[in-house]
């Protein structure tokens, strides 16, 4: 059995729909029934066959009532009894209808196997309708407690903040060497260096 596919693409779909077999276009003939037939059958919706009594629910044609006579799968149209246009040589022709624009008003049950799929659908649905609802567990209620008196916040006042010390930074620079002036009057005394000292002792050995 074909599945239809879905696609986003129009090219697609329109190719998929006028390619379609038969047992999928005989689904694209879908329409909606009347309130009453919806609560006789137990369905919402029926393809449309010859024979059926719609009334039209949009275009320029609404609130048409009347019996269809011809259904075209080539092309996704019905024609219904009564309904029909003049054309520029004056000869009278149908309208073409789509049936998702129509309502089932009178279904035709000439078919057996017609009414064996409404039989189906009412017990489908009557089953359905039967099955008991599981209720949900109810929550369980939590005692509330009385709300405590909430105690008064004293805010108390910031402390003082320190001066912050500024640290010493060493300088780069080197520390000057600290040159002590000589007091007047005094010479300094410069170190013996050894050529004054052998000079000495040559000076004392001669005779």
């Amino acid at each position: 059995m074909q599945a239809a596919t879905q696609t986003a693409k129009p090219g697609k779909q329109r190719k998929a729909l006028f390619q379609a077999p038969d047992h999928i276009r005989h689904k694209n003939f879908a329409a909606l029934l009347s309130p009453e037939l919806r609560k006789s059958h137990g369905t919402r919706s029926l393809p449309v066959r010859s024979g059926d009594t719609v009334r039209v629910m949009r275009g320029d044609h609404k609130g048409f009532e009347g019996k269809v006579t011809r259904v075209d799968k080539k092309k996704f149209r019905i024609y219904v009894e009564g309904l029909t246009r003049e054309k520029v040589d004056g000869t009278t022709i149908f309208v073409p209808v789509h049936p998702s624009k129509v309502m089932i008003t009178k279904l035709n049950l000439d078919d057996k196997w017609r009414k064996k799929i409404l039989e189906r659908r009412k017990v489908k649905k009557e089953k359905v309708e039967e099955k008991p609802v599981e209720k949900r567990p109810e929550a369980v209620k939590v005692e509330e407690k009385p709300l405590e008196k909430k105690e008064e916040i004293v805010e108390l006042p910031a402390p003082e903040k320190k001066p912050k010390r500024k640290r010493k930074v060493a300088s780069r620079k080197p520390e000057k060497e600290s040159k002590e002036k000589p007091e007047e009057g005094k010479k300094e005394k410069k170190p013996k260096t050894r050529t004054k000292a052998r000079k000495k002792k040559t000076v004392e050995e001669a005779p």
